[in-house]
């Protein structure tokens, strides 16, 4: 049995983003329990230089929808990246998962093959899709998701490790 590019893509994304949103509804519930002041967990870091925790969730959509835009050779939704609260995160996953959705099986058949180039601050990114999504869009997206999920669970929400995997 072979493994398609989109259960490699719209199969991984869409599970993990649902997860994802499930966690910041718990700590949304954590927040209001608490009465944490809006903001705080939104601007999480566990380091001054590391990005925040709005950011992470922003980045872990943006990895799925454009790594498979890219893949399926068509434009991604662009988001404006103005989210300040739970609530507009939450949104933006869910156009996120939505847009992922509309992704055919299709679209996605012999990208393992489709040359990506990715220009980025530094450098152009060239490889083709298999790789690209083996060894660029994976990785990245699940350093997102677990580092979102890692400053919730440092900041005392109550997830675990089932919260991340989601229902199976």
């Amino acid at each position: 049995m072979s493994l398609s590019m989109h259960a490699m893509t719209v199969g991984q994304f869409v599970p993990m983003l649902g997860n994802l949103s499930r966690i910041l509804d718990k700590a949304a519930a954590f927040a209001q329990a608490r009465k944490i002041e809006a903001g705080v967990l939104e601007n999480l870091r566990l380091a001054p230089d590391m990005l925040s925790f709005t950011r992470q969730v922003q980045l872990a959509g943006d990895f799925a929808k454009n790594s498979t835009a890219r893949l399926a050779g068509v434009e991604p939704p662009r988001f404006a990246d103005d989210e300040k609260t739970l609530a507009e995160l939450q949104a933006r996953l869910g156009k996120t998962i939505e847009w992922l959705g509309t992704v055919q099986p299709s679209q996605l058949q012999g990208a393992e093959a489709r040359h990506i180039v990715l220009p980025l601050r530094t450098r152009t990114l060239e490889m083709d899709g298999l790789p690209f999504l083996q060894k660029w869009a994976l990785p990245n997206f699940y350093f997102h998701v677990t580092t979102a999920y890692a400053l919730l669970r440092h900041a005392g929400v109550d997830v675990g490790k089932q919260d991340y995997l989601g229902p199976t």
